[in-house]
């Protein structure tokens, strides 16, 4: 399905990096006052403030509702920026318009839940407004890409992606992991998106809001949704991955965007050489399921296991310390191996079940 896709019609929007910036949550009619007073004085246009909040358990600071809205109608009025704010329902989608929020996004928890995505589309349905839809919790782009078209099929026409980073298990530096190659795959599949990063849930910490929006930049992302609170030790909810409008503005100022220009004779030169290794990347790797293969066709004639644990541990240990020594993060390496593992796995598997 292509999307019909029309510009979000926000100032800023013709130069990068669009800000949207703002609490995580409206606490109280003062601290969303002067959040916003402090915004604007260095130039932010958008606000944005959680007015409804999930949280991953019950006990924590849920938002207070309907009762927040007049606060964000007051800094609108006041200081004449946008308001935005997330929306999980019909019920939010209509209370938040009725206040007159300029911006809905819809959070990485509705992404997942297409029934939910469908009502919140359904509710919109003659209505236009912007709408922005980020990732959902877990690394499936079918599940976001279904989100953007479920919407974009009820008439939103000014639509756009944020990416907020991936879930994960294991305990890593980021508290959701970025997955660029992610929202780099949906930009290339729908390519006349704008998409917008959001380091405060991608970092989890404060001090890494500037190198990921330094990388957004560099990856060609249009905006960045970045949490600012006025006193970010004193927040209710994600306290550790909110910054000052003034650090913020000083992060801002530090970013570099470079724009993409016509490709040149010497990156075209490099470039040649890029597809050259990938060709060789192809012809190394038949080379290799076909050794597996013939691996397959022993282990069946022996009565042996497809998989030998000791044997896979050791190629990931031995390749990871490889792409070290150099300059591979080990991390990198271990994930092509374990794509390559599992291919070799179906190989044999073929082979195993062949009459």
């Amino acid at each position: 399905m292509e999307l019909d896709i029309k510009p979000l019609g926000l100032p800023g929007e013709d130069r990068r990096p669009l800000i949207i910036a703002g609490p995580c949550s409206a606490e109280t009619e003062e601290q969303v006052m002067t959040t916003a007073r402090q915004l604007s004085k260095f130039g932010i246009k958008i606000m944005r403030a959680g007015v409804w909040k999930p949280r991953t358990k019950p006990g924590g600071f849920e938002g207070h509702g309907e009762k927040a809205l007049p606060w964000l109608q007051r800094a609108k009025e006041e200081t004449g920026m946008l308001i935005a704010t997330e929306v999980a329902n019909p019920h939010h989608a209509e209370k938040a318009l009725e206040a007159g929020v300029d911006i809905l996004w819809v959070g990485a928890r509705t992404t997942a839940n297409p029934f939910a995505v469908q009502e919140l589309a359904d509710s919109l349905r003659g209505v236009d407004v912007p709408v922005l839809v980020k990732n959902p919790v877990n690394p499936d782009l079918e599940l976001w890409i279904g989100a953007l078209e479920r919407i974009n099929g009820a008439g939103i026409k000014r639509l756009a992606a944020i990416h907020r980073g991936f879930s994960s298990y294991d305990k890593k530096i980021y508290r959701n992991l970025p997955m660029w190659q992610i929202p780099i795959e949906l930009r290339r599949r729908i390519p006349n998106i704008k998409l917008f990063n959001d380091p405060s849930h991608i970092g989890g910490r404060r001090d890494l809001i500037a190198p990921l929006c330094q990388q957004a930049m560099d990856l060609g992302f249009d905006g960045l949704l970045v949490e600012s609170h006025c006193c970010p030790e004193e927040a209710w909810s994600d306290a550790k991955q909110q910054v000052t409008p003034e650090i913020l503005d000083y992060i801002l100022n530090l970013l570099v965007i470079r724009e993409e220009i016509t490709t040149t004779e010497s990156i075209t030169m490099l470039r040649r050489q890029i597809d050259e290794c990938d060709d060789l990347l192809i012809d190394t790797l038949a080379k290799r399921m076909r050794i597996s293969r013939e691996i397959g066709q022993y282990k069946k004639e022996h009565g042996m296991n497809i998989v030998q644990t000791s044997r896979y541990s050791e190629i990931i240990d031995k390749r990871g310390a490889q792409g070290s020594l150099c300059g591979i993060d080990p991390e990198c390496i271990k994930r092509i191996f374990e794509a390559i593992h599992e291919e070799s796995v179906n190989q044999q598997v073929q082979v195993m079940n062949r009459n």
